[in-house]
């Protein structure tokens, strides 16, 4: 009897030991379209594009305070002919392997689930806006870290050039 029971268990183990179902591609596809990812990478890339636009000019006028407003508005407009020409289908191609990755079809379907719902909703609909809002909040910071940043790697070249002119000096001599 005893045998028995751990036949039993034995026979039931593979069972208990299988993982949850991978998620599939159209699991992932799904999820994106409830969640309407399309749209909220698009709508985060002019996000992302107007900040570094600002970054940019602060840092261009910064080190060259004659630089025209037509200079920029040239840089302005590679800037957005690059981001115009960036693939938002080859990037949601690119993260549907991550997604599998990382969630089964369980967890991609709850998911689903929950962005279907109301709430899930009102959270993709402020999502874009909430990053926005924080990215500005954070320009301040970011900028002085990028300016100690730069601060820093100048000090840092001043003394490889010192370094190298006491180099050459000592050779010559």
């Amino acid at each position: 009897m005893k045998h028995a029971f751990f036949v039993l268990l034995l026979l039931a183990l593979p069972t208990f030991a299988q993982t949850a179902a991978p998620a599939t591609k159209e699991d992932v596809q799904k999820l994106f379209n409830v969640m309407h990812v399309k749209e909220q990478i698009s709508e985060t890339l002019d996000g992302v594009r107007k900040q570094q636009r600002s970054i940019m000019h602060e840092t261009l006028k910064s080190e060259d305070p004659t630089l025209s407003e037509a200079r920029l508005a040239s840089y302005d407009q590679a800037m957005d002919t690059m981001l115009k020409d960036t693939s938002i289908d080859g990037m949601l191609e690119d993260m549907i392997p991550i997604y599998q990755k990382h969630f089964n079809h369980a967890d991609i379907a709850a998911m689903t689930d929950f962005y279907a719902s109301p709430t899930g909703q009102k959270a993709l609909h402020e999502m874009p806006a909430l990053t926005t809002e924080s990215m500005q909040a954070s320009y301040g910071r970011m900028q002085k870290q990028m300016d100690a940043a730069m601060q820093k790697i100048k000090q840092m070249a001043a003394e490889d050039q010192a370094k190298q002119k006491k180099a050459m000096q000592d050779s010559q001599k």
